[in-house]
């Protein structure tokens, strides 16, 4: 079998990039260390083939440093909708929280959920937890400080942020700040 020293052929025909020894049962090639593009059988093969390789190999590392640095992340601060799984926005306005079980939900499950009700003539719901959903803003704050009277964090955290949104910065800094640290004795 002969290998060019072209860098596509070498990583497709699994030879040394430098000699063009293929691999075998007696010859394990090793990947460059930089651009895992090339097999080198050796490291004389590897040192004899750097400075052809050096320019490519550097320009590949390069791509790869940037790949894994400006890769989205699997998932946000907001966690991923309990419904379909998927991470929810940065954007908290592309997002639900349901005052009944304080899941944040995104617009697609909730959207999802309004068609169902709509074509089997159901009542309005949770997507998630299917508790009639509040008809008022005032009948939704009850529905949150029942939670917060549990110490629900979440729904701690959601009652802090509607008395922020008001302007009503003291409350919302009780709310946020009502979660104490438990000492427990040894």
């Amino acid at each position: 079998m002969s290998c060019t020293n072209n860098l596509e052929s070498a990583a497709d025909m699994m030879c040394c990039a430098c000699c063009g020894t293929a691999e075998g049962d007696d010859i394990k090639l090793k990947k460059c260390n930089g651009c895992y593009l090339v097999k080198y059988c050796s490291l004389k093969c590897q040192k004899e083939h750097r400075p052809q390789h050096k320019r490519a190999c550097k320009k590949r590392a390069a791509e790869l440093r940037d790949e894994i640095l400006f890769k989205q992340p699997e998932s946000t601060h907001w966690g991923d909708c309990p419904i379909c799984c998927l991470p929810l926005s940065l954007d908290k306005h592309k997002s639900l929280m349901s005052p009944c079980c304080s899941k944040r939900i995104c617009h697609g499950c909730v959207h999802a959920n309004q068609m169902r009700e709509v074509e089997m003539r159901l009542k309005k719901s949770c997507p998630f937890c299917r508790h009639p959903l509040p008809k008022s803003q005032e009948q939704a704050k009850m529905i949150i400080m029942k939670r917060v009277a549990t110490i629900d964090p979440v729904a701690l955290c959601q009652m802090g942020s509607i008395h922020l949104n008001d302007g009503d910065h003291d409350t919302a800094f009780d709310h946020h700040g009502a979660v104490q640290p438990v000492s427990v004795p040894s």
